[in-house]
C-alpha cells in the first residue's frame, strides 16, 4: 500500500496554470504580504568593526580560503539607501536575521550597544517605509565563542544561551518586529554542517569528507534536537512573557523541495515519503505531534536522542506559522545500496537519490533552476494535508544565474513569475500561506557558491569601491506587479524592448 499522505499529494490533479492566466496583486488576500530577504553575515560586512566578535561562518570561510563575509555588500553601511530602494520597488515586508556575534559579542552576558543602535536604526527604517520587518535570531552564524567553549548546537547549554540571546531580541525590538524566526533552515543546517560538513562549523566523519572532525551519523540528530529544544522554550518565552504586549508571533523556518517518485514503483514512493520525513517531518512532526517520524526513530534507533514526555509536551504546538524556504522541486529513487552509517550518516538513513529533473544526482544548478509549479503546489497540500494547514511564509524562493553585469536577467522574471503563480493557486486550494518574500533584494555572499552566483533583484558591483546597487530587470517586474500593473510576462519583456527599458549592462 502507497502510504496515504503521499498518495495524496501525488493524486493532486489541479497544477499551477503556467502562462494562461492573467493574474494580479489584487487577487491575493489583503492581509497577504510581499517582499524580498537577506541574512546577517551574507549582506551586512563590517565583520570587525563596532564590537562585532567572530561567528562561525568568519572562521569556516576564512580557514578554508574561500570568499567570505568581511565586506559582503556592506549593508552594514548602505541599509538606508537600501531600504529606500525597496520603498521605491514597492516591498510590503523584509526578512532579516540579527547577528549574535554583533549584539552579545561573547555569547552571553553583556550587550553591545552599538549592535542594538544599528538593529534599531535599521528597523526604525523600514517601519519609516511602511515595509513589515521579519526578523530571523540566527541565519547559520553562531558565536564562534560559544562553539569553541562547548561545541555550540552539540551541547544542550546551547538552549540556555539561545534563550537569553532571544530575550534581548524581544526586549530590544520586539516592540516594533511581530515575525520572529529562532532558527533559520534548522535541518539543513543540521544536514550540511553536521553530517556533509560543507556548512559551518563544517564537521562531519573523516570518511564523508577528508580531514574532517566529527560523526555524520549521530551529530545532525544531536543538533537537530538542540534546535527543538532552543525553539520551543524560545517560542514559551515569547508566548509567557511578550505576546501580551507585543502581540506578535514566534514560527519555525525549514527547507524542502518538493518531491516526486523517480518512477511510479511502489519502492520509489515508499522512499519519496521517507524523504519527507527526513527533509520536512523530522523537525516539523516533533511540533505538531510531539514525537519523531515512525521511519526515522526506526532507522537512526540508539543515535537519535529520545524524546522524552516533557520534551514532547514542550515540543507540541510550539510555533504560530511556518516559514517555508523553497527553491526547485527534486525526483525521488529508492537507493539501498547507501548503507555505511558510519560513513554516510543520515544519507544512509534515508538511502535515496535525490536529482532537479534535467541534472544529475546531486548536481546543484548554477545557470538557473528548471521551471516547474506543479511539484511546489502538491508540496502546499502535503503540508495542508499531513500538518494541519498552518500559516504558511514563503521565506525564501528565488533563481541562481552566474554573475554577470547584465541586468537583463528575464530567467529570474520567468522563475518568479512561475511561484507567484504557483503561490496564488495553492491559496485557491486553501494552503494558508500569507507572505512570499523573494531571496535576495540585492546580491550577496552566498554561503556555498560565494560571489560566483547571484540571487538578487539588485545587482552590487563588485569592482566598485561604493558596491552600487542597479536594479536588475527582474526588479522592475517585481515592482510593476506590487503596484497592480500587468504581470504577464510574455507582455511586460515585449513591452520592456519596445522601451528600451530594464535591459542593460552597467557600462553600455
Amino acid at each position: 500500500m502507497f502510504p496515504a499522505t503521499f498518495l495524496s499529494m501525488i493524486l493532486l490533479l489541479v497544477a499551477a496554470s503556467e502562462g494562461t492566466e492573467n493574474y494580479s496583486r489584487a487577487d491575493f488576500p489583503a492581509e497577504f504580504v510581499f517582499g524580498a530577504g537577506t541574512s546577517a553575515y551574507q549582506y551586512e560586512g563590517a565583520a570587525f568593526e563596532y564590537g562585532r566578535s567572530l561567528s562561525i561562518w568568519d572562521t569556516f570561510l576564512h580557514s578554508s580560503g574561500k570568499p567570505n563575509g568581511d565586506v559582503a555588500c556592506n549593508g552594514y553601511h548602505k541599509y538606508k539607501d537600501d531600504i529606500k530602494l525597496m520603498s521605491e520597488l514597492g516591498l510590503e515586508a523584509f526578512r532579516f536575521s540579527l547577528s549574535w556575534s554583533r549584539l552579545i559579542p561573547n555569547g552571553r552576558g553583556d550587550v553591545n550597544p552599538l549592535g542594538v543602535q544599528y538593529y534599531n536604526d535599521f528597523i526604525n527604517q523600514l517601519i519609516a517605509h511602511g515595509i513589515q520587518p521579519h526578523a530571523s535570531l540566527t541565519h547559520f552564524d553562531l558565536p564562534q565563542v560559544l562553539e569553541d567553549e562547548y561545541g555550540g548546537w552539540l551541547d544542550r547549554k546551547i538552549v540556555e544561551d539561545f534563550i537569553a540571546y532571544a530575550e534581548v531580541c524581544f526586549r530590544e525590538f520586539g516592540d516594533r518586529v511581530k515575525f520572529w524566526t529562532p532558527v533559520n533552515e534548522g535541518n539543513m543546517f543540521a544536514m550540511g554542517s553536521y553530517s556533509q560538513g560543507i556548512t559551518a562549523p563544517g564537521r562531519c566523519s573523516p570518511d564523508v569528507r577528508p580531514g574532517c572532525i566529527g560523526n555524520s551519523s549521530t551529530e545532525p540528530y544531536i543538533v537537530g534536537h538542540n534546535i527543538l529544544l532552543a525553539h520551543s522554550a524560545t517560542w514559551k518565552l515569547y508566548r509567557d512573557k511578550y505576546k501580551a504586549s507585543q502581540k506578535g508571533q514566534v514560527g519555525f523556518n525549514l527547507y524542502s523541495f518538493g518531491m516526486l517518485p523517480w518512477t511510479d514503483k511502489q519502492e520509489d514512493v515508499l522512499a519519496t515519503q521517507r524523504a519527507l520525513d527526513f527533509y520536512v517531518g523530522w523537525l516539523l512532526d516533533p511540533l505538531v505531534f510531539g514525537r519523531y517520524p515512525k521511519s526515522i526513530s526506526e532507522r537512526a534507533r540508539g543515535r537519535i536522542p529520545v524524546i522524552s514526555e516533557d520534551e514532547s509536551k514542550q515540543f507540541k504546538g510550539s510555533f504560530d506559522f511556518l516559514g517555508v524556504n523553497y527553491y526547485v522541486g527534486v525526483q525521488v529513487k529508492n537507493d539501498p545500496t547507501i548503507l555505511d552509517v558510519n560513513k554516510w550518516g543520515i544519507a544512509a538513513d534515508v538511502a535515496i537519490q535525490i536529482s532537479v529533473p534535467g541534472f544529475a544526482e546531486g548536481q546543484i544548478p548554477v545557470d538557473g533552476y528548471p521551471l516547474e509549479s506543479s511539484n511546489f503546489v502538491s508540496f502546499m497540500k502535503y503540508l495542508k494535508d499531513s500538518y494541519g494547514n498552518p500559516p504558511i511564509y514563503i521565506h525564501e524562493n528565488g533563481q541562481t544565474t552566474r554573475r554577470s553585469q547584465s541586468l537583463n536577467d528575464t530567467a529570474r522574471v520567468e522563475y518568479m513569475d512561475t511561484y507567484i503563480r504557483a503561490t496564488l493557486e495553492a491559496i485557491r486550494n486553501d494552503s494558508n500561506i500569507k507572505g512570499y518574500m523573494y531571496w535576495t533584494f540585492v546580491d550577496c555572499l552566498e554561503l556555498l557558491a560565494g560571489y560566483d552566483t547571484t540571487f538578487g533583484l539588485c545587482y552590487v558591483d563588485l569592482d566598485d569601491k561604493e558596491l552600487n546597487r542597479y536594479p536588475k530587470f527582474s526588479a522592475k517586474w517585481y515592482s510593476d506587479f506590487l503596484h497592480g500593473k500587468n504581470s504577464k510576462v510574455s507582455s511586460v519583456i515585449t513591452q520592456a524592448k519596445e522601451e528600451n527599458t530594464g535591459f542593460s549592462t552597467l557600462y553600455e
